[in-house]
């Protein structure tokens, strides 16, 4: 039985481990995981890929990793992964995950104690057995307990949504300290993946001591699993745990660019280093001889910037949601990077709900909540009929609210223009949850997935398709229906259902609500590349949920997206002709 394309990303991420383990080429560990993340984010069976000939289109798979793909496609299996377990025990993947240990760390209990399993690990640590170990001791040990039992605590990776404002909260306290001269948010937040497994955070300082201790004693820290002059660690209340560093201003530029990551944005950024005769690391641009050796006697280069390193190295700046070795390191040598949508593009808000089915404020509240913020548009789209857990709206109460959000539209004057919509359930025998005689008496319709997720592919995506396909769904919302961190993307015909909403210029949402960030980048990327049209909406069911508008600023970023792409940049008078003809 052929395996499927998260299946395949899972063995793929488990061989780059075990060659990582192994001390393979970083170059060949990197092959292996960025195979892994790009068949993570591949919308389309691999099996149809396959069959097109096409797996090596796909970035980064190379003839080698698509014979791999057939392989495990036909078999169900893969030969080089089950001679690498015979080689390394998977238990040592395990191991790496314990905060502390690396790949050295999980080969030298194996090759030293024999220990392949985290259970193991603990009984040696128990036992006294790790601190005569090279490198180890008795505070590394105890630490090596103590990540054990934190591991034991992990529910899994944290929401952005959760992460980065309690993040932002603690880099602002820190920046309250006369000693600290600049601060920012590194890692995985800054580049704005969804979900985030810890936070790194830097602080330019001359002196770090009063920030250290201010860090390691906030009143949400669980305890401290390092500290130092220049870096420590905590883990916090809540089971995250953040990584601090101090340094001086001279050479904020290449520590954040270095800890911002990401790890194949990095290695590519030290080759083109190494080609202008440069080494790059977190601390400068060292000159080096023709064996690629630094010359410890020449002067260093030191950016106070990530922009100075960049035009150091000839190449357009890249914004952190690039950085993922996507093909932003080829654009911007030709300085062809996209200007990238900000906040200040939105100009209205395309989905929200209200008291009239699941919302928790009044029509008017979320009206005049928008004007606060600046919107000169939006729609009131609560949900249909057919969702009854949301209080959904007959066809009788769907008419009223119309009603009355005209009513509320006419008292604003010129504040702002409030439009009458409705988020229409796609049920799951692929009917719409209105009549067309309905539909066509509001000013915006949304259809979207709630029921039936788990259909197959062929079912899910003819219910797409016919949603797509009528002439007043104006907006697909959160098309792959998923949520963090217990549901996955339906499984859909990506490529049928953009091909549908470019022919039919109907438009697909990035919802902003960290439970969904849906569309996911790959997948905004290939939409405006197709030029499909795209809304960012926050689905707010209450108006603090109005704030959320930045994550899906970021899943945009991430995807390429420019504000051109992007329906609620457009002025009303545009958004209200096109409403009128779409074509």
């Amino acid at each position: 039985m052929s395996l499927s394309n998260r299946e395949i990303a899972d063995i793929f991420e488990r061989c780059a481990d075990m060659l990582q383990i192994r001390g393979d080429n970083i170059h060949r560990v990197l092959s292996y995981r960025r195979a892994s993340e790009t068949i993570r984010g591949v919308p389309r069976d691999l099996r149809v890929i396959s069959k097109e000939g096409a797996l090596t289109d796909l970035s980064y798979i190379g003839k080698t990793i698509a014979a791999k793909i057939d392989e495990m496609l036909d078999s169900g299996e893969l030969e080089f992964y089950n001679r690498l377990k015979a080689e390394i025990p998977e238990g040592l993947v395990d191991i790496m995950h314990i905060n502390g240990v690396g790949p050295k760390k999980a080969k030298l209990f194996w090759e030293q104690l024999d220990i392949t399993s985290v259970d193991a690990l603990k009984i040696a640590a128990d036992n006294d057995k790790l601190a005569a170990l090279p490198g180890m001791g008795k505070k590394s040990q105890q630490k090596i307990l103590e990540g054990i039992e934190a591991l034991a605590r992990q529910t899994g990776r944290a929401s952005i949504g959760d992460a980065r404002p309690a993040a932002q909260k603690i880099l602002d306290l820190l920046l309250e300290l006369p000693e600290a001269q600049e601060g920012a948010l590194a890692g995985s937040i800054r580049r704005g993946r969804e979900t985030i497994g810890d936070v790194d955070m830097l602080i330019a300082a001359d002196e770090s001591g009063p920030i250290m201790q201010r860090f390691v004693t906030m009143e949400n820290v669980a305890r401290i699993l390092g500290q130092g002059p220049t870096k420590s660690s905590v883990e916090l209340l809540s089971g995250l745990q953040v990584d601090l560093r101090v340094l001086a201003k001279a050479r904020w530029g290449t520590a954040l660019n270095y800890f911002t990551g990401s790890l194949a944005h990095n290695v590519k950024m030290r080759q083109i280093a190494l080609d202008h005769g440069l080494s790059l690391n977190e601390h400068a641009l060292s000159p080096v001889d023709e064996n690629k050796t630094i010359i410890e006697t020449a002067d260093k280069i030191l950016c106070d910037s990530e922009a100075k390193i960049y035009a150091t190295l000839g190449l357009q700046y890249v914004p952190p949601e690039l950085r993922e070795d996507s093909g932003e390191i080829e654009a911007a040598r030709e300085h062809r990077l996209p200007r990238l949508i900000t906040i200040a593009d939105i100009v209205a808000d395309l989905h929200m709900h209200t008291t009239w089915s699941d919302g928790k404020n009044t029509i008017r509240e979320m009206v005049d909540a928008c004007v606060k913020r600046g919107h000169q548009y939006i729609v009131i789209t609560d949900h249909s009929r057919s969702l009854g857990i949301a209080n959904g709206l007959s066809i009788e109460r769907l008419l009223a609210q119309a009603q009355e959000v005209r009513r509320i539209n006419d008292e604003m004057g010129n504040r702002i223009q409030a439009l009458a919509g409705t988020e229409m359930d796609i049920k799951a025998d692929g009917s719409l949850d209105y009549p067309d005689e309905v539909l066509e008496q509001l000013d915006f319709v949304i259809a979207s997935l709630h029921s039936g997720l788990s259909q197959k592919r062929e079912q899910v995506t003819a219910r797409l398709l016919n949603a797509i396909r009528n002439p007043h769904v104006r907006m697909i919302g959160h098309p792959s229906a998923r949520q963090f961190p217990n549901r996955d993307e339906v499984d859909a015909d990506w490529d049928a259902v953009l091909a549908a909403a470019k022919e039919h210029n109907t438009i697909l949402e990035i919802n902003a609500n960290p439970l969904r960030l849906d569309l996911k980048p790959e997948l905004a990327r290939l939409a405006k590349d197709m030029g499909v049209p795209l809304a960012i909406n926050t689905d707010a069911h209450r108006e603090a949920q109005l704030d959320l508008l930045p994550f899906g600023i970021t899943i945009a970023r991430r995807g390429w997206v420019e504000a051109e792409h992007v329906v609620n940049t457009w002025s009303f008078e545009r958004f209200r002709h096109w409403l009128k003809d779409p074509s």
